[in-house]
């Protein structure tokens, strides 16, 4: 069976999930209760009191029967009367003589077997009223001097309503679930502090948290802090050693330069300073990439488009075309300039570098916002867009190298901002200049 429709009505976090399996044991238990027992129960009061209540409506009957006339029939009734408690009117009124169809309330349950009862042990049954507002019980028997009425209260026949049953249950269910619902969410408050520092380090921040709760959640919670503490241990040996190795390197780099300088001017000499230089290219590349792996900075609280736009307006003056398009929307962000800069500045780098010009656009949605970068250069095959974005890889098959080649590190470093921003890139083909679309995502 397909049961999609009820898990979409489940609800999602964990909180509803848990007051779900709270309150539906209390309501299955309140409805048991109610309709199993407690109608059953007063069903069957209902039942022995109506049937010892026979006994006297049949013993008026006779006497009222056996009687040679009417007025010595009525005599054995008064006295009958004074004794069970009845008011008898005999002959009954014309109204009760000639009625038809017994009577009683919608809601009035036990009145079923109040009615079946009667009809069940005494024969001569002509009409019974259950709904009198006086809270009566009007009998009317056929006997052979015309219809006798009897009445008497509803309570010698029918067991009470169980109100204040209902109300002690539904107070105390109510009560207890008050209760249950404090202890729950005392419960969930260590859970949600854990999903909040996760989803903190998630976007490159170190949110203060103490393990607390239950054991189960305490494990977790000691788990994520083992895990935090060797992954800022991991960034922080990368970050040393590609600083290292990067500042070693410049040692040598250096003296190489110095002994090119002091050679005589030729081809060769040219070709072996612009081999220094690119290895110089590539050291600074290495230690852009060991700092921007690491989480630098402090997140701030920002507007969206003014910062892309400045962005934009800088790399325009530095000589790159590039242009913002759109900025749909506002609204603020956390993250960390500086990093986000450089990510912005090195997408926007890559489509000048391997297009002709760049535009830039800004969409925000209620999740969070997305920036798109698109060029009308050769753009970059579907099959290898992933490989695209690892450390060091160049595909100079995709992307022409007329403007200079990289080193493989520009969308690697905004792959790593992003992810410690708790986003991610997408690449893409643009539809309006054809060439790629970089599309950064980040949450809010």
């Amino acid at each position: 069976m397909n049961f999609l429709w009820l898990k979409q009505l489940m609800p999602r976090g964990l909180y509803g999930r848990a007051a779900l399996i709270l309150v539906l044991p209390v309501v299955t238990i309140q409805l048991v209760v109610s309709v199993v027992f407690i109608q059953r129960h007063f069903e069957r009061v209902t039942r022995q009191m109506t049937q010892s209540m026979v006994h006297e409506i049949d013993l008026l009957d006779r006497a009222a029967r056996t009687a040679p006339d009417l007025a010595a029939a009525r005599a054995r009734l008064a006295d009958l009367d004074s004794v069970l408690g009845f008011t008898v009117s005999y002959p009954a009124l014309p109204a009760l003589a000639n009625a038809r169809g017994d009577q009683r309330s919608f809601l009035d349950l036990t009145g079923i077997v109040v009615i079946s009862t009667l009809r069940a042990t005494l024969e001569n049954v002509r009409y019974i009223d259950l709904n009198n507002a006086d809270d009566q019980v009007t009998v009317v028997l056929e006997t052979s001097h015309g219809a006798l009425a009897l009445s008497f209260p509803r309570d010698r026949v029918s067991a009470s309503n169980p109100h204040q049953l209902l109300v002690l249950m539904l107070f105390v269910s109510i009560l207890m679930t008050l209760v249950a619902y404090l202890f729950l969410r005392n419960q969930l408050r260590p859970i949600r502090r854990l999903a909040a520092a996760a989803e903190a380090f998630g976007k490159g921040r170190n949110m203060p948290y103490r393990v607390g709760g239950a054991s189960e959640v305490r494990s977790a919670g000691s788990a994520f802090l083992d895990m935090r503490n060797r992954i800022e241990r991991q960034i922080e040996q990368r970050t040393l050693m590609l600083s290292g190795v990067s500042h070693d390197l410049r040692t040598p780099l250096t003296r190489l330069r110095l002994g090119l300088s002091m050679l005589e001017p030729g081809p060769e000499v040219e070709a072996m300073e612009r081999d220094v230089d690119e290895m110089n290219r590539l050291v600074d590349a290495f230690l852009d990439f060991a700092r921007e792996g690491a989480t630098q900075g402090e997140p701030e609280l920002m507007e969206i488009c003014p910062f892309v736009h400045g962005v934009v307006a800088d790399c325009a003056r530095a000589g790159q075309d590039v242009t913002l398009r759109a900025c749909d929307g506002q609204g603020e962000a956390t993250f960390r300039p500086d990093a986000l800069r450089r990510a912005l500045e090195n997408l926007i780098g890559n489509a000048v570098r391997y297009g002709n010009r760049c535009e830039v656009s800004v969409s925000i949605s209620q999740k969070g916002w997305r920036i798109g970068i698109e060029d009308d250069g050769p753009g970059i095959p579907p099959e290898r867009r992933e490989e695209a974005q690892r450390p060091f890889t160049r595909l100079d098959p995709a992307r022409n190298q007329d403007r200079g080649p990289g080193v493989g590190l520009g969308l690697s470093i905004a792959v790593d901002i992003l992810r410690s921003h708790g986003g991610s890139l997408k690449l893409g083909d643009s539809e309006k200049l054809g060439g790629l679309r970089a599309e950064m995502i980040l949450p809010r």
